[in-house]
């Protein structure tokens, strides 16, 4: 029988494979053989035809009834992804296959969710209740995608089922599901900051946990949420030093950088002048010194802290990353933290990732020219790793000049002019001008070579290469401020080669040479003005203000022989285009020419021109970049880019090392349910604890891993199990009851979302919730549209695509018996609103519907966008219009600062009214929610009863609108304050219509 029953089952297989295969046989040969009649009969068609083509045999394969088929579906359509194209419109035909049985082809529908949720949030929400069973599926990576799914949809309504999912996973069993969690934890906290909170407590819960999987994710989540909470790094700070080795390699980046943060509020400054160490002062960590060491240590001004040295031990190893990453963040981390003479130890791994990539060689040579400003000693040894190769990118040689002019001194000086003399030469004349500037930065600071380096300048001014030249000149002046006196000669043989020189700044800067030491060369400097007069009127703006200010100089200096060309050059300056040279030589006249309206002005011309000017200081372009954190954009940009945090000074005494000290408990087994709450009102209580006992068990059957995860002690679990016994098994909760505590979601998420039919029966959740009623509105009837009806209401939510836009959501249905191709928005009115279209509709099957998202700014009108409606063949004129209440998004103030405000807006942009209330409309909760369904505003509490305030702003521009009833028996006085009278008029008639009618 069991042999039978074996071949019987075999025979069976065969049978099965030999069908799948000969219907994939098909379906190929069928798809082949109309790929041959498109290109018979269409031989020049578009690559986006042969790409429909193509999506269209991968929905007919994920409609099929074949898993086989489908699972080579989904691996091409993430092949696609992949390869960086557009698969978005197959959403709809890989949504439908969520809730597979296949594994398999359930993680791959899972990959594609994730990449397209957030585009297609409209759909992916139909499948929520999937998500919510996945969560408590046996298999852990079920569960972990179906969380990152979840958290993948960018809407605020699933924020409390969010919250919930991410507390329920933090405590499984699985640490790949606890590090999804942690994930998740960022994306919420993005999605609506209110809920910080709760998620730190979450995240206080995971920096408890022993896994390595773990610990980078949720350091990440700290550093995300709530990087100021110092004090939750206090118990874990040990256990986080020493798993760092153990985690995986961007959680050791997250981690370093945190600690270093951590490190400089915690502990006492190592770079005190008096400071003495001991290599192996960490023994004091084990209790394991001798009487004469601690009787020595006791006699220094300066004992590191313990924790301090751990952190520093546990990262050394690390310098030998195969991670560029992690190898700089150690390196940032001994700059910061350790001790000056223990720094140099991440020079050789700094200078060993000079052979990665350029992109890598920028980033560790900006750090490497910080370092050696302040420390030269540290990369002396390795100068020759700094040398110029001529296969390196030019801001990568400009880097390594930067490190070589960091690093000169008297000793090295000659060996880096002869490098500097090679890299003139460079065809590269970028590299060539920064090489002279390096020039005249050690000609500056070391003075044994300043005329070795003048004379090497003044010798490149007579290259071929005119940028050469210009930045010679430019060097060339400023050292010569230094020591004018000493170099009259070097200024006699500037103004002979002037004439061969054509870049603009050079001849300005040899003009400003010729008439701030004029004096000095008496004979020549009236010559050259003499030539400036010629060519006055074709020189560039930059050189003609130095001719004006040469011609004032040598004006007052050697009037005799420069008076008539001061003048001839003053009168073509009078008439230049340029307004800066037209003023500058309006001023020179009356500072230099004595005249009446001069008045006592020109007795000071001779100081204010002729005043010594100190010379110029040449620093290094990494100066100051050390205020920047090491390793950081802020540093690698230098300047102070969002997000950045400030590292802290060191604290002038230390504080308390006993908030490190962890209690030592033993582990206990704890049964916890890996599994959520089903959020369907369909299931008993009867099934819930039926669920929860099978969870028990099989969750003791992996004791090691819960071990590992457990962080509470006996003690506290007792604690526990006696606050949960008796209430559960008396009283059935309900959904309501699960849920009593999140407030209805017009005050909380100011706004409700479109749900379709089969997503409000299946989530209760969602009903109890629902405070404020949808408005729909017909766009097109199905008559008109041929077949095509739309209707649209206003979610009152953010818009995605711009903030001054309302989001409008419209449901497009087909209603006619055959499929419609290319629906979109067409023409618009050239005088028509901003709108942002949804994108095109390829397909929509018969009596299928789909919900789009539009984006309109409406300017803070009702003004009707006016636009068509297309589809392959036809187009409809439809129009939105929204009620004045739409206009607006609401806005969060206390009742001082609303009173505040009102005391502002007074006068003209007042508006009120008496009303005479319905009686069913006096309780404060019907009257809120009778603005809350004409306005999208926010509540405003009051300490009042019969006062009743709400405040919005208008989307478009911003404008403050405050709206405020005071209760007066069966009357109220309703009075709305905005600039916006319009605005105000057309909100006074709505509300008082709704509070007015019962």
């Amino acid at each position: 029988m069991d042999v039978c029953f074996s071949l019987r089952s075999e025979a069976v297989g065969a049978m099965r494979a030999a069908l799948v295969s000969a219907e994939s046989l098909q379906l190929t040969l069928k798809t082949e053989l109309s790929q041959e009649e498109q290109a018979l009969t269409h031989t020049d068609s578009s690559p986006k035809e042969e790409h429909k083509a193509g999506n269209e045999d991968l929905k007919e394969m994920l409609e099929s009834n074949k898993e086989s088929l489908k699972l080579e579906a989904m691996k091409r359509i993430v092949g696609l992804i992949a390869k960086g194209k557009n698969a978005s419109e197959l959403f709809p035909a890989v949504v439908k296959n969520v809730a597979s049985k296949n594994i398999e082809l359930k993680k791959l529908v899972y990959v594609y969710l994730v990449r397209y949720a957030e585009e297609q949030q409209d759909l992916a929400l139909l499948s929520i209740s999937t998500f919510q069973r996945a969560l408590k599926d046996p298999n852990q990576f079920i569960r972990a995608s179906a969380l990152r799914v979840l958290s993948s949809i960018r809407v605020p309504i699933i924020v409390p089922i969010m919250m919930l999912a991410i507390k329920e996973a933090a405590a499984d069993l699985s640490p790949y599901v606890r590090k999804t969690a942690a994930h998740a934890i960022q994306k919420l906290f993005s999605l609506d900051p209110d809920q910080k909170e709760q998620l730190i407590e979450v995240i206080e819960k995971l920096l408890k946990d022993k896994s390595t999987l773990v610990a980078g994710s949720v350091v990440m989540a700290f550093e995300e949420v709530c990087p100021d909470r110092i004090d939750l790094i206090h118990k874990n700070y040990r256990k986080l030093c020493n798993l760092l080795v153990d985690v995986e390699e961007w959680g050791q980046v997250v981690i370093i950088s945190m600690l270093t943060r951590y490190a400089r509020t915690q502990f006492i400054s190592p770079w005190q002048e008096d400071a003495m160490f001991d290599e192996n002062n960490e023994k004091a960590f084990y209790d394991s010194d001798s009487e004469e060491k601690q009787g020595h240590m006791e006699s220094k001004p300066y004992i590191m802290d313990p924790d301090h040295r751990l952190l520093l031990r546990n990262t050394k190893p690390l310098l030998q990353s195969r991670n560029t990453a992690v190898v700089m963040s150690v390196a940032q981390l001994y700059w910061h933290l350790a001790p000056k003479h223990e720094v140099s130890i991440v020079t050789k791994s700094l200078v060993r990732l000079l052979r990665s990539h350029r992109e890598v060689q920028y980033v560790v040579l900006q750090n490497i020219a910080t370092m050696s400003i302040q420390r030269k000693g540290m990369f002396e040894p390795f100068m020759k790793s700094f040398y110029v190769r001529s296969t390196d990118a030019t801001h990568i040689k400009t880097l390594k000049l930067e490190i070589l002019t960091n690093l000169a001194n008297e000793a090295n000086i000659s060996t880096i002019l002869r490098e500097f003399q090679t890299y003139v030469k460079s065809q590269d004349k970028a590299f060539a001008a920064a090489t002279i500037q390096a020039i005249g930065r050690c000609a500056t600071n070391i003075s044994e070579v300043t005329d070795t380096c003048l004379n090497g300048l003044v010798l490149l001014l007579s290259n071929r290469d005119e940028t050469v030249v210009a930045e010679s000149v430019v060097v060339i002046k400023k050292l010569l401020q230094t020591q004018p006196s000493e170099h009259s000669e070097i200024i006699k043989h500037m103004a002979k080669i002037f004439d061969n020189i054509t870049v603009a700044m050079a001849r300005a800067s040899i003009l400003w040479l010729m008439g701030e030491y004029c004096e000095r060369v008496p004979k020549i400097a009236p010559d050259v003005l003499r030539k400036m007069a010629k060519t006055f009127t074709a020189e560039e703006d930059i050189v003609k203000l130095q001719i004006v200010n040469l011609a004032a100089k040598l004006y007052l200096t050697n009037s005799k022989q420069t008076k008539l060309l001061t003048q001839y050059i003053l009168n073509l300056g009078k008439y230049d285009q340029n307004y800066d040279i037209r003023d500058r030589t309006r001023f020179i006249r009356q500072l230099i020419v004595p005249s009446e309206k001069s008045g006592s002005l020109n007795k000071y011309a001779r100081r204010i021109l002729l005043a010594s000017k100190p010379a110029p200081v040449l620093e290094s372009a990494f100066k100051d970049r050390d205020r920047y954190q090491l390793g950081t954009l802020s540093h690698s940009l230098n300047t102070k880019v969002g997000g950045y945090q400030e590292l802290s000074d060191w604290p002038v005494v230390a504080p308390d090392p006993c908030v490190r000290n962890v209690e030592v408990v033993e582990p206990v087994r704890t049964l916890s349910s890996s599994h959520t709450f089903s959020y369907s009102g369909s299931e008993s209580e009867e099934e819930s604890s039926e669920e929860s006992e099978k969870t028990s068990s099989d969750s003791g059957k992996s004791s090691s891993e819960s071990e590992e995860s457990s962080s509470e002690s006996e003690s506290e679990q007792k604690k526990k199990k006696k606050t949960k016994k008796a209430p559960q098994k008396k009283n059935k909760p309900t959904v309501a009851d699960r849920y009593s505590e999140i407030p209805p979601v017009c005050q909380t998420l100011k706004a409700s979302f479109f749900f379709s039919e089969y997503l409000l029966s299946r989530c209760h959740l969602f009903l109890s919730f629902s405070g404020c009623p949808l408005f729909f509105v017909c766009l097109l009837h199905h008559m008109t549209g041929k077949g095509l009806s739309a209707k649209y209401h206003f979610p009152r939510q953010p818009c995605l695509y711009q903030p001054s836009m309302v989001a409008v959501q419209v449901t497009l249905t087909n209603s006619s018996d055959h499929s419609l191709e290319e629906i979109h928005i067409g023409g618009r009115n050239p005088a028509s609103l901003n709108i942002h279209c949804f994108n095109t509709i390829e397909l929509l099957e018969p009596e299928a519907s789909v919900t789009v998202s539009m984006g309109i700014d409406f300017s803070d009108s009702t003004q009707a966008a006016n636009f068509q409606l297309c589809t392959k063949e036809d187009q409809f004129n439809v129009s939105i219009q929204p009620a004045v209440g739409e206009l607006l998004m609401p806005s969060t103030m206390t009742e001082p600062d609303f009173c505040k405000e009102q005391s502002k807006l007074l006068g003209m942009n007042e508006t009120s009214a008496t009303i005479t209330m319905a009686t069913a409309n006096t309780s404060s909760q019907t009257i809120r929610k009778q603005v809350l369904s004409v306005a999208n505003v926010g509540v405003v509490s009051s300490s009042q009863n019969d006062f009743h305030r709400f405040a919005g702003r208008t989307v478009s521009s911003g404008a403050l609108v405050l709206v405020s009833l005071e209760l007066k028996d069966s009357t109220a006085l309703l009075t709305i304050n905005t600039e916006k009278s319009v605005v105000a008029s057309m909100l006074l008639r709505d509300l008082k219509q709704a509070l007015t009618q019962a």
